[in-house]
């Protein structure tokens, strides 16, 4: 079977890492340059880069060139993509484990009665 990213399958790609998702909760509290958003991470600003680059393509942040400076900020809408899927998919789970507790309980009803 042949694999296809979609944008969601992108997004939750670039969450996988433990990098970009600090990156993502720094820029929570509003946007920021490059330079002042890689202060905390140990590691060469063209390896930081290369994070930015996988949420950006993903559309999970955008950047914009301001003077000397590149500032990041996050996208929403790939935000709430992601969590209208997980909300459904909550939802989905609860019914079905709703129905085996209505199943189980019926079952041990049975079992009492007979």
């Amino acid at each position: 079977m042949p694999y296809h990213s979609t944008p969601l399958d992108l997004a939750f790609h670039a969450l996988s890492d433990p990098t970009r998702r600090a990156v993502v909760s720094r820029l929570a509290e509003g946007e920021l340059p490059v330079s002042v958003l890689a202060e905390p991470f140990d590691m060469a600003l063209p390896s930081f880069a290369q994070h930015l680059k996988v949420l950006e393509d993903c559309g999970l942040i955008v950047s914009e060139k301001r003077g000397r400076s590149r500032w990041c900020r996050l996208v929403r809408a790939r935000f709430d993509e992601a969590a209208d899927w997980m909300e459904t998919e909550r939802r989905r789970w609860a019914e079905r484990l709703e129905r085996l507790e209505v199943y189980l309980d019926k079952a041990e009803e049975d079992d009492g009665h007979g």
